[in-house]
């Protein structure tokens, strides 16, 4: 299995987890993303140079800009949730509710922005607020299953 290896943006080693769809380039969070986006976004004279040639922009692929390989990486493999429950966390009002807390907000900022991801996920999964969230996702991804239930 392939170890990550280091950001392109900020440098951190065996961090880079995401690559982009456009260059390929690995980094390793979301500040990383958007400034390795603002630096490979093409130049504005070179699309409309290329809508003159007829190419218009390049197409899109059918599942967005983002690869499930551009997300995850081999050894990740284990951990891949189906884009159809992925998306089902998008439209739960209840996780939507619990990311309305400000507080919730700067754990998971904090989390992304840290290099050792693990051990501060440890230390917040003792924050009950954390636990309702990852409870909350984990529901709606597993629903648990129904034992000992009655029929009607």
């Amino acid at each position: 299995m392939r170890a990550p290896g280091p950001c392109a943006e900020c440098g951190a080693g065996g961090a880079a987890r995401y690559r982009c769809p456009r260059c390929g380039s690995a980094y390793c969070s979301v500040p990383c993303c958007r400034t390795h986006r603002e630096r490979c976004a093409p130049e504005p004279r070179q699309e409309r140079q290329r809508e003159a040639a007829g190419q218009g922009a390049p197409p899109e692929p059918a599942h967005g800009p983002w690869g499930l390989e551009d997300i995850l990486s081999e050894e990740d493999e284990q951990d891949r949730v189906p884009p159809e429950k992925l998306k089902l966390l998008g439209e739960s009002e209840e996780l939507r509710d619990l990311l309305l807390n400000p507080h919730l907000r700067q754990l998971l900022l904090t989390i992304d922005q840290a290099q050792d991801k693990s051990s501060l996920m440890r230390k917040f999964m003792q924050e009950p607020l954390f636990v309702e969230f990852a409870d909350c996702c984990l529901s709606i991804v597993e629903p648990p299953e129904k034992e000992n239930v009655l029929p009607e």
